[in-house]
Formats: C-alpha cells, structure tokens, sequence
C-alpha cells in the first residue's frame, strides 16, 4: 500500500496513507510554511485537492464512476479478448529477436512476458536499492536541497554508503533527516 508524507516547511505534519493525509492536512490549523506532500514511494511531490467536504475529498481520492475504465454491469461486452489490463505499446527489435520471439511457444507476447517476469525475479534486490536511493535522493533534493552537506550526501547516497549520509546530514532539521533516511531504507526490506 502506497504511503505519503506531509511537511509544513522543515515539520512532518501527516504520514499514512493518502486519504488519511488528504484529512489529517484539510483539519490542520493554516501553516505559514509551506506544505508540501510527497509520495513515500518516489519521493516526489504530489498536488491534492483538499476543497469541499470529507466526503467530497475521499470520494475524488477514490475516483469518481466517470474516470472508471471498466464498462458498466448492463452494458453488452463487445467482441475480442475480455479486458484483462493489458496494454497495447510498441516494441521495437531486430529482426533476428522477432524471429526468435515468434518461434516461442504461445508467440511474442508469452515469451516477452516470461523475459520481464524472470529478469524481475532476478534484479528485484537491486531494483528495490535503487528505487529506495531515487525516493530518497528525490525528497532530499526538494526538502535539503538547500542545506549544508546537502552534495556529499547526495554522492553518498548514490555510492550506497548510508553511514555517511547519516553522518553528513545530521544537523539537518530532524524531520528532513528522518524521512530521508527512512526512504533510503525502507524497500531494501520489502
């Protein structure tokens, strides 16, 4: 489950998930800093909008009958393969790979689908590493962009060594410092 962090300025005022976020920001007292709500999982900032009521705010997170992609109950399925959440992109190969892929059983698409799974099983260590030190260097460049060591510990970041980011940025506001250790942490333990 996605999490969010909000921070007025240099204070964490909310975490959790965004419809608890969305609520804990709309009944906070006004804030003169700045507030600013990220994704935990990316570590980009996000917009909500908090007007109208509880009800009005929860039901716009949870998205609204009209931006629902499904057709309704009633309406007649048309032809071709059910909906299973399948997108159509472009792929561009060589031909030796098309040929390669075609010979497959079950075609392209299975074959292609078997290569994704597997090379995610294979890298899933490394890519949740990776995806932690993007969160984190994401909300360290827009929160501590700004703050002394702010560089070294963004070199430190991308070179993996967290005990010198934590020793770089420990005079940095205790939030800041928190969250953005708590991101470069957090998926190497999913």
């Amino acid at each position: 489950m996605d999490t969010y962090t909000a921070f007025a300025g240099h204070d964490r005022i909310a975490a959790g998930t965004l419809p608890k976020v969305a609520l804990a920001l709309k009944h906070a007292p006004a804030s003169p800093a700045p507030v600013v709500i990220f994704s935990d999982r990316t570590g980009r900032p996000i917009d909500l909008d908090l007007r109208g009521s509880d009800r009005e705010i929860l039901a716009r997170l949870a998205g609204s009958p009209a931006t629902t992609a499904e057709p309704a109950p009633s309406e007649p399925r048309g032809r071709g393969r059910p909906r299973l959440g399948v997108v159509a992109r472009e792929v561009t190969l060589l031909p030796e790979h098309w040929e390669w892929l075609g010979a497959q059983p079950g075609g392209a698409s299975v074959a292609l689908r078997k290569l994704v799974h597997e090379a995610r099983r294979a890298s899933g260590d490394k890519d949740r590493v990776r995806e932690a030190r993007d969160a984190a260097y994401h909300f360290m460049s827009t929160m501590g962009g700004n703050l002394r060591n702010f560089e070294e510990a963004a070199r430190a970041l991308f070179a993996g060594d967290l005990e010198r980011v934590t020793a770089l940025i420990v005079d940095w506001p205790a939030d800041i410092r928190d969250h953005v250790m708590a991101l470069a942490v957090r998926r190497r333990a999913d």
